[in-house]
This record gives structure tokens, sequence and C-alpha cells, in this order.
């Protein structure tokens, strides 16, 4: 289909997209297929895009973005444009399920998608004002005038049940654009279209990995995905990765090898200190509430109990005597259990190159994130893009290395900010969800302000806020976030995340608040982001939109 034709790739800016975009560019090398790459961060540029380039493209590509919205009826296409959406935004429009010429949507085939019948809400318009028969037919008045009450009664009936279906359909479509979720990764779904054309890589199978870690790392799947998932995907690994333990192989210089594993559920600890690690992991900072005094404490008795002197831990974690290393993982599983931190282990893979070259799946996505959201050198978004883009390929080191130090300090940055927003009580309850602010000239605001980080820093605030209060009530409440967006037009980004349960379905309905709030109050909001849960607002706005969100969730 594609072979003499160029094809638009059309990228959304987060990891698992570009991880998806890897293995589809190494697809299309096989095939010798010629493609554009425009990178796509919300719908104006892809609107954008689609406008500069529909004269000479007829088929576009779409990762992690347009599932979510009627297509057609934003982009307006010609009828013979086709479009090939991979997406793993839910729920998919129903425009686009069932639109089976210009839009081909790439989905999982066990992925339950729960769309609504086809006759629950399309209807083909029937021709409702039928001629009423002609009645000049000569016949007794009395005649015609019954056929004429039989004909309005039978209209009456036909608007009726029009109404009643109309009202049905409105109920179906409101169930099923509810809630926003996220259905398989993307980089999974392009990795199960190249191994079903047997083009599948061992390179492949790992963007595939970081494309699912992705998720999981941002909190967008449940951990009953990620660990089914990650069942698939380590079938692969060891069909792909067999270790034939003749010399040569497994120490060859250019060798890549994955490999399956329970790792520590601790951020980048293996390219920092162990100290660093723990104090800037969301999940052990909010189990010890390392926020407080006495939560240092505990963090120091902590590793008491696992008996690693201090000196050993603030130092790289290269450098830490081999003798602690080796059960490393066992020991500080034993302790984090005293310590009520039952989770500590999770499954993932790692990844080795040559001889010294390890990193594990996670590292690879805080890397790749952010270099997409550097905010150090002022530039053209697409060049943090395609550097994000490049670090994911064996041979740019460099890049990931620079991805990583960028990584810890962002990771602090977070930590920080959620320290100081608990010790100075700036997460309030507003009743049917939690609220909190960023102020202008708080640090590292500007990195808040972009989708990827603030999502991240809301998903800690959160974490944390709910092991540090007392009240039963907040600890399931939904967090709402906003921070600075662009001083000078006075412009707020705002997002809304789910509450943080054991229980919890990754669901979110603050897409579709958003929109009611807005609508209701001609609040002046944008939105741009393919989460619907992302909005930007203006800051004279905010106090209205609040409050119509407030009585609208009541």
């Amino acid at each position: 289909l594609l072979f003499f034709q160029r094809v638009l790739l059309l990228v959304a800016s987060d990891v698992d997209a570009l991880c998806a975009c890897k293995i589809l560019q190494a697809l299309f090398q096989c095939d010798h297929v010629q493609y554009t790459l425009v990178p796509v961060s919300g719908w104006q540029e892809l609107e954008t895009a689609f406008l500069e380039h529909k004269d000479q493209f007829k088929y576009f590509v779409l990762i992690n973005c347009g599932a979510n919205v009627d297509l057609l009826e934003i982009l307006q296409p010609e009828e013979d444009t086709y479009f090939f959406v991979c997406d793993s935004h839910r729920p998919i429009n129903v425009v686009n399920v069932y639109n089976d010429t210009q839009i081909k949507l790439l989905v999982k085939q066990d992925d339950d998608l729960d769309v609504p019948a086809y006759d629950d809400i399309f209807r083909d318009e029937e021709d409702e004002e039928e001629d009423s028969e002609n009645e000049s037919d000569g016949s007794e008045p009395s005649e015609k005038r019954r056929r004429f009450e039989e004909d309005v009664i039978e209209r009456t009936m036909k608007r009726r049940q029009r109404r009643e279906w109309e009202a049905r359909r409105r109920e179906i479509l409101f169930d099923y654009e509810q809630y926003e979720y996220h259905g398989t990764s993307s980089a999974m779904v392009m990795f199960d279209l190249a191994w079903i054309m047997s083009k599948d890589l061992n390179d492949m199978l790992w963007w595939a990995i970081v494309g699912l870690t992705d998720q999981w790392v941002q909190d967008k799947i449940t951990q009953m995905k990620y660990v089914t998932d990650i069942g698939i995907l380590q079938r692969h690994v060891s069909r792909h990765n067999h270790r034939n333990e003749d010399e040569e192989n497994s120490l060859s210089i250019d060798c890549m090898r994955i490999a399956f594993e329970y790792d520590l559920r601790l951020a980048l600890y293996q390219h920092w200190s162990l100290y660093e690690s723990l104090c800037n992991t969301s999940y052990t900072s909010a189990s010890l509430k390392l926020w407080s005094v006495q939560g240092q404490k505990r963090l120091r008795e902590f590793l008491a109990d696992m008996g690693l002197p201090l000196k050993q831990v603030k130092q790289k974690f290269n450098s830490m005597d081999i003798s602690l290393k080796e059960n490393l993982r066992e020991m500080i599983e034993e302790s984090a259990n005293k310590f009520g931190m039952k989770d500590l282990r999770v499954q993932t893979f790692s990844i080795h190159f040559g001889f010294k070259n390890k990193f594990s799946a996670s590292d690879i996505v805080y890397a790749t994130a952010s270099l997409m959201e550097n905010t150090e050198k002022e530039g053209p978004e697409t060049t943090n893009f395609i550097k994000a883009l490049d670090s994911l390929s064996r041979g740019n080191l460099d890049k990931l290395h620079q991805g990583l130090d960028l990584a810890k300090k962002q990771l602090c940055a977070i930590q920080q900010t959620v320290a100081s927003c608990i010790c100075t009580n700036l997460v309030i309850s507003q009743g049917p969800f939690l609220y909190c602010a960023l102020m202008e000239g708080t640090p590292d605001v500007k990195l808040f302000s972009k989708p990827v980080s603030l999502c991240l820093l809301s998903k800690y605030l959160l974490k944390s806020f709910v092991c540090s209060t007392k009240n039963k009530r907040c600890k399931l409440l939904p967090l709402i976030m906003a921070a600075p967006m662009d001083v000078e037009q006075g412009t707020v980004i705002m997002v809304g995340i789910p509450p943080e349960t054991e229980s919890s379905d990754k669901k979110n309905f603050f897409g579709r608040a958003f929109e009611k709030a807005a609508d209701s109050t001609n609040s002046r909001t944008l939105h741009n982001h393919f989460d619907m849960s992302i909005i930007e607002l203006k800051t004279e706005d905010r106090s209205k939109f609040l409050d119509a969100l407030i009585s609208l969730l009541s």
C-alpha cells in the first residue's frame, strides 16, 4: 500500500510515542518507504502540520494522537486522504471506530474498546417527512380524514421514537466518553506489527519495553495491565535473547542483551548514589515522609537496619563495595518490609551493551522524558524532540548520559517542590477534589509549565499528601494542580489526576469536567493537549472556573 507513496508521520511528545516511532522508522527502512517526520505537541500543531502538508501527502500516520476526537471533523480532509492512527488514548472517538474508509486504527486484537453498537449511535436519516400520499384520489372526504388522522398519529409516534432514541444515544455516549484512560502502549502495538511481519529485531523489542515502562512510570495503566504486558514481552525477550553460552557471543563489544529481572523501584539508582535515589523516588520518599525531620530520622534507621554505612550509601553506586552490592536487593527488600514498603520490588527489564553499559528500562524513560522537556537551553521544541529520539538509539550513549543527568535534576526539583507544598500546606481540599497552585517565582516553576513534568509532580505530590494527611476523606480525593504557563500572556496550565488508591483503575474524569466548567462559565481555556485532563487557562478566569468545577463535581 505505502510502497510508492511518501508518508507523513505525526508523532506526539511522549516517550511511548517516540518508541513507537523508532520501531516504525526501522520498518520503513526495511521496506524503503519514504517518510517525513513532524513532531506535534498538541492539537494546534497537528492541524497546522496537516494543513501545511495535505497537498503533498495522501497517507498520514498519527502516533499517540488523534484517536480520541473526530479526526475528519477537525481536519476536513479530501476523500483520498488516509489516516493510520496508533494511539493509546481511550476512549476512541466513535466516528473513528466506524469509519472504515479513511481512518485505519492500529489496535491490539485483545484490547477491549467497549465501543457502543453502531445502531445505538448512528441512524440513517429516514425520510421523516414522507410525503403524505397524494390525497386527490377522489375518494370520500370521510375516508380522507381517517387516512389523514392515521398519518398524523404515525408521524407523532415516529417523532417520539426518534426523541427517545436520541436521549438514549446521549446517555450511551456520555457513559462511553465520561472517563479518559490508556490502552496498550503504542510501542507494543508497533512491535506486534513488526512481529506479525516477521521483521522484529531485538532493538525494536527494547523500544516496546521502554514504551510500556513509560506508561508505568507515568502511572497511566493499572498494575494488573502492566504485569500482563510484561508477561507478553517476556516471551519475546526469551525468544530473542537465548544466552548461547559461547564466549564469543556473550562478550562481543557491540552485542546487546535484554534480560528480565526483579529490580528495585528506585529511580536511576545505578547511575546515582543509593542515598539520593532513596530521597528522590516518590515511593520511598512518600512512605518515609522524608519532608519531615521525623522522616529523615526514619531514613537513617532504615539504612542502619540494612547495615549500610552512610559513607557507602552516599557515594556513586558504581563505587560502592562489591561485597555490599552482591546481595543488596535482598537486604533492601527485607528492611523495606519492616518499614512498611512492601512493593519495593518491580518486574522490569534491563539492557546490556557490550561490557560495561547496563541500563534498566525506567532509566531510559526518565532520561528520554527529561531531554524532551529540557528547559535549560532556549531553542525550538523540535531540537529537544530530535535529541530525545536520538537518545533511544544504541549508538548515542553520550545523549543518553546527558538525559540521565537532566533526569536527576528534574527528580530533585520535583521532590523539593513536593516537600515545600506539603510543609507550607499548599494542598487544600476544595470539597470534591484537592487543589494545589504553584506561584510564580517558585524554584523550577519553568519546568512545571511542561505537561509531562507537571503530571509527574502532581502524581508524586498526591502520593506524598495521602501519606501525610490524617484526614481519611482527603485520602480518597483526586487532585487538580496548577502552574504558571506564560507570564506575559497571563495563562496557567492545569492538570487533573484521579485518586491515589490501591484499587484505582487510573480512569480520569477531569477531561469532560474541564470542558463543561469552561463552557458554563465562558472561561478562556485552551484544550490543546492530547490528554484531555490537561488544559491552559487565563489566570483571571481561574477562580470562576474552579467554582464551576466544585459545583459540577459536588
